[in-house]
Order: structure tokens, then C-alpha cells, then sequence
């Protein structure tokens, strides 16, 4: 259960236009888990961040910090762009721990063949759950410059479907979208239910987060892997649910053996290098291996078992003109300061 144990200055901010909560700067207790000179130099850090709306950091399950800068409320569902892969991941660990999907290694097509174009490639059949998972189906990708033809295709599963291979199943990392709305159409097929119920009934209900509906494609399937909205202290529950080895409340969530199949690195970003699992990214932090969840724009989940730390950040969302240095600058928040601050601080 995630506890809230801290010390609210007495110089309590005024609320950020469009806030529906002041933004305040939790001072932690300094025997409470994390370094406070470090906490401190976190928190000016991410104050000279224009982009940056909230940031949340527990130790044990206990909120130590929490400010929202600007942007929506800790308890307001905001958008989360592609941190929303590593939630459809959690719902398809659900769907295989409950028998309903059969396992990894089964092939997309018992669910989705209907769905393949018209001669389809042999290679089709080759592509498993765990393919999409981990973005190793080897279609072309339906990100970047494909992404809007894709959104304004009719028909988004197909479209997905008939892109040119341009690896083997199993082989290299290629970043689609389209590849985790394939997901969603599968969990969707499978289980004869749409993605937003299953969400709001294996996550929302038993992790006590309200999850509003978001956007659906054409026939109805809700978008996989973008778009969700969650609050920050809900996604503040998926981070903790994944440190906790998908136990919640000693309720088992996740099946057994997820979280850790879910942290071995498949393939990698041709961007960054990172390794990517089913869903999450990973590196480490002050040696320790982290998990995290990545948005567009700058919506982060990191999960760093070993430092019993999670920590989230919220950003504006809205496209920039030129790539700037956001994302970077929230990674090296994490590792350089509230990292060590963990591996500092008592507890």
C-alpha cells in the first residue's frame, strides 16, 4: 500500500493556472529514506524545468516528495502518451495469468488472421504475443513519419498488419505504435471484452485508479499503446505494482514471473541503445538496474527495485517545434540526484 509520511512546508505555493490542487513542496522527514541535501538539489532542479508538471518520488511505497508544478492535479487523469505500452503490457500479463491468452509464444494470428491483407506473408504466422510485447514483430514501423497515415487509415489493425516486414520476427527492436494496438486488438478478441474494461476491472478497480475512457479506432478497439490517461499517483500504483513483483495489497495482480520476464531486454532502441523488455525500457541507476515507462513529451515511470525507489514525472505533452533536451534532462534527474539520494538516504 503506498503511504504518505512527510512534512508540508509552511510556504505553501499558489496554484498553478489550470491546477485544480496547490502545488507544494513535501519536505521529507530526513531519517525518512532519502538523502535531503540530494531531495533538495532534485527539487530546484526540476523547478528550472518549463516543460515538467509534477514529479512524485517513494521509497517503500511512501510518498517522500510530491509538487506539481503546473498542468493537472497528482489526482487528475492526464494524458500519458506511450507510458501506456507498459500498461497494456501489465494487461496482457493479466490475460496469460488467466489463462485467456495462452502464453508468449502464441501466434497472433489464432486471434487476428481475419485481419491479415489479402496474400499475406508467410512471416505473419511467425509473429507471437511476446513479439508485439517487446516490438519484435519485424513490420514496419506506424511511428514517426508513418503515424498520421496510419491514424487516418480506416482501418488501424489492418493497416498495421500490411506494413512491409523489415526484419524477422524475433529480430530487431522496431518502435510502432501500430504494433501495441495490435496488442489491444488481441487482449480485445481474446477476451471478448473491450481494453478499456478490462483495464478499469484487472487494474482500475483492484489498484483503486479511475481510468476515464480515451480514443478508440475506427471499429471500436481503444487505441493500445498511446493516448490512456491516468493520474500521476496512478501511475504512481502501476510503478509500484511492478517493484512489488505485481502484488498489490498482498493481492497477486500480475501472474507470477511477469515482472521478471518483463525486465529482460529483447532488443534495443536504435535511438538511445536502451534495452527494451514487454512494455518497459531499462538502465541502470547507480548501478542498479531500473525499469521505466517513457511518453511522449516526457511522462516517466522509473522503477529501481534494488533502491526500493519509484519515481514519476508528468510534462507538457504538446509537440515542440525542434527536439529539445526535456527527456534527457529527466533522465539525469533521476540518476544523478534521486537515485543517490536513495542509496543515501536511512532506511
Amino acid at each position: 500500500m503506498l503511504r504518505r509520511r512527510f512534512l508540508v512546508s509552511s510556504l505553501a505555493l499558489a496554484a498553478a493556472p489550470g491546477c485544480s490542487e496547490a502545488s507544494q513542496i513535501v519536505q521529507p522527514e530526513p531519517t525518512r529514506g532519502l538523502d535531503a541535501d540530494l531531495l533538495g538539489q532534485a527539487e530546484a532542479t526540476a523547478s528550472t524545468l518549463p516543460r515538467l508538471h509534477s514529479l512524485i518520488a517513494a521509497r517503500d511505497g511512501e510518498v517522500l516528495f510530491e509538487r506539481v508544478w503546473r498542468g493537472p492535479g497528482l489526482d487528475q487523469p492526464a494524458n500519458i502518451k506511450s507510458a501506456s505500452k507498459s500498461v497494456l503490457a501489465a494487461l496482457a500479463g493479466i490475460a496469460i495469468g488467466r489463462g485467456i491468452v495462452e502464453g508468449v509464444d502464441q501466434p497472433i494470428a489464432d486471434y487476428l488472421s481475419d485481419r491479415f491483407p489479402a496474400n499475406p506473408d508467410p512471416r505473419l504466422n511467425a509473429i507471437t504475443v511476446g513479439h508485439l510485447l517487446s516490438m519484435q514483430a519485424g513490420l514496419g514501423s506506424t511511428s514517426g513519419s508513418n503515424y498520421g497515415a496510419w491514424v487516418s487509415s480506416r482501418d488501424w489493425v489492418r493497416a498495421a498488419l500490411a506494413r512491409p516486414f523489415e526484419a524477422e520476427p524475433g529480430g530487431r527492436l522496431i518502435y510502432s505504435t501500430g504494433t501495441s494496438h495490435l496488442t489491444s486488438a488481441l487482449l480485445t478478441r481474446a477476451s471478448g471484452r473491450s481494453t478499456l474494461a478490462l483495464m478499469r476491472d484487472w487494474l482500475g478497480e483492484p489498484l483503486g485508479i479511475t481510468v476515464p475512457s480515451w480514443p478508440a479506432d475506427p471499429q471500436g478497439i481503444y487505441f493500445g499503446g498511446n493516448e490512456m490517461r491516468m493520474s500521476p499517483r496512478g501511475l504512481l500504483k502501476i510503478g509500484e505494482l511492478y517493484r512489488n513483483d505485481g502484488v498489490h495489497d498482498g493481492v497477486r495482480i500480475l501472474p507470477e514471473g511477469w515482472v521478471e520476464a518483463s525486465w529482460n531486454g529483447r532488443g534495443r532502441s536504435r535511438f538511445t541503445g536502451a534495452p527494451h523488455g514487454y512494455g518497459w525500457w531499462l538502465k541502470t541507476s547507480e548501478g542498479r538496474q531500473t525499469a521505466y515507462a517513457w511518453g511522449y513529451g516526457g511522462q516517466m515511470v522509473f522503477v529501481t527495485p534494488d533502491l526500493r525507489l519509484t519515481t514519476v514525472i508528468t510534462s507538457d505533452p504538446s509537440p515542440v517545434a525542434e527536439r529539445d533536451d526535456h527527456v534527457a534532462r529527466l533522465h539525469d534527474l533521476h540518476d544523478r540526484l534521486l537515485a543517490p539520494a536513495a542509496v543515501r538516504g536511512a532506511g
